[in-house]
């Protein structure tokens, strides 16, 4: 296990602590540009009612396959890059469904082109933008919350369950990848989650708080590239193998919320790597072309990382 790799950090003021933290960054809501030659392959269809992404492997399903959940960042099914991510898993022998957790709704993007001395205007331009744009993310987020994702998860989960029985039964289970966004929800589905498809609401019932009406896990191993709004109850509730390709001074996954993952990790002996990268941004494992050649070559680290702790469990 690489969980030596976690990076910690001196202790801060209680200024600093009580900074709040962002709960997403651009890389989330923003593709990089898509590698030259690069096309997708599969095809976005319905499963139990529910908009998808569906990669398979060339020979499926004359030979086995294991079925691949792969969640997005906040950019989603429609995305290319994203795409061919899938595309990528299934030529390596993975069924993947890549479905839209966010019912056709992906997280907002307003960029404005920069130049290398703004003026004034320009100046107070984009910081009415960046201010505009973090609050359309904020917005964004409070309409997909736990209680909105989560039934639309299960639903994949169903569907897939009777579509693609065969490449699960060969797996021994569902397998799940996934980024910022997407990220968070493999690793709620890697332990035990209120159900919110039973209550259906905002608020727990109390039967929640004892300990009823829970799920969980929902699959068998997790890969995880830096996610985002993670809590401590939710990394400590996870109870299958996971693998965390995390990024040295993530805003929206500080080191705190690494060490907690590595403590609760190690004492629920749950079986674990966690990896963490430094001079990349959040969102650096996504693909797509970045001019830096050093963050393009980490960018195939961190898949590699993730793809081989899949093929090994």
């Amino acid at each position: 296990m690489a969980d030596q790799d976690v990076a910690t950090k001196a202790p801060e003021s209680d200024a600093q602590d009580n900074t709040p933290q962002p709960s997403m960054t651009d890389h989330c809501a923003s593709d990089r540009p898509t590698p030259a030659g690069e096309v997708p392959t599969g095809e976005i269809t319905k499963l139990n009612g529910i908009d998808v992404y569906i990669a398979k492997p060339s020979d499926y399903p004359h030979a086995p396959s294991k079925l691949l959940l792969l969640l997005t960042g906040g950019t989603g099914i429609k995305s290319t890059n994203n795409q061919i991510q899938a595309d990528k898993y299934a030529k390596e022998g993975f069924l993947v469904v890549m479905p839209d957790q966010f019912e056709g709704d992906p997280a907002p993007n307003a960029t404005m082109p920069s130049s290398e001395q703004p003026s004034f205007v320009e100046q107070l331009k984009l910081g009415l933008a960046q201010t505009t744009k973090a609050f359309m993310l904020d917005m964004w987020l409070a309409r997909h919350t736990p209680e909105k994702v989560l039934p639309i998860l299960q639903k994949v989960i169903d569907g897939a369950k009777e579509e693609f029985a065969d490449a699960i039964a060969n797996g021994g289970g569902i397998y799940g990848a996934g980024y910022c966004f997407g990220a968070r929800y493999i690793l709620t589905l890697a332990g035990k989650y209120p159900d919110t498809v039973t209550w259906g609401q905002e608020s727990k019932p109390k039967d929640v708080e004892s300990g009823g009406f829970e799920k969980g896990p929902e699959i068998k191993v997790g890969a995880a590239a830096h996610p985002t709004t993670m809590t401590k109850e939710e990394l400590s509730a996870i109870q299958v193998p996971v693998s965390l390709a995390l990024v040295e001074n993530d805003p929206v996954f500080p080191s705190e919320l690494a060490i907690t993952a590595k403590e609760s990790l190690e004492k629920n002996k749950v079986e674990h790597e966690i990896k963490t990268y430094s001079g990349v941004p959040h969102g650096f494992a996504v693909l797509g072309d970045y001019d830096d050649a050093r963050i393009m070559s980490e960018q195939q680290i961190a898949y590699g990382q993730m793809l081989g702790w899949l093929q090994t469990h």
